[in-house]
């Protein structure tokens, strides 16, 4: 599973970045979670707006920060197995 959070470096995309290490921690998965401000990345992934949280390169967030239950929940969503 890939987990990446893409933004422009803003804080609201630094909150983003930590809830979801946060959260990865807690449900105990054993990956990283990249933090992108590449532009040309988030453009890649065809979306206009940061935030964006990506789970195995597909953007499943865009545009506003969750609180950490919701991030549990698109991981869980959107895992390739189990957690």
């Amino acid at each position: 599973m890939t987990i990446k959070v893409l933004g422009s470096g803003c804080s609201t995309c630094k909150k983003l970045y930590e809830l979801t290490k946060q959260a990865v921690s807690e449900l105990g998965i054993k990956t990283n979670v990249e933090y992108i401000t590449d532009i040309e990345q988030i453009l890649k992934l065809g979306v206009m707006q940061s935030p964006v949280l990506a789970i195995n390169n597909a953007p499943v967030m865009v545009g506003y920060l969750p609180d950490i239950d919701r991030i549990k929940e698109l991981i869980k969503e959107n895992s390739d197995g189990p957690i």
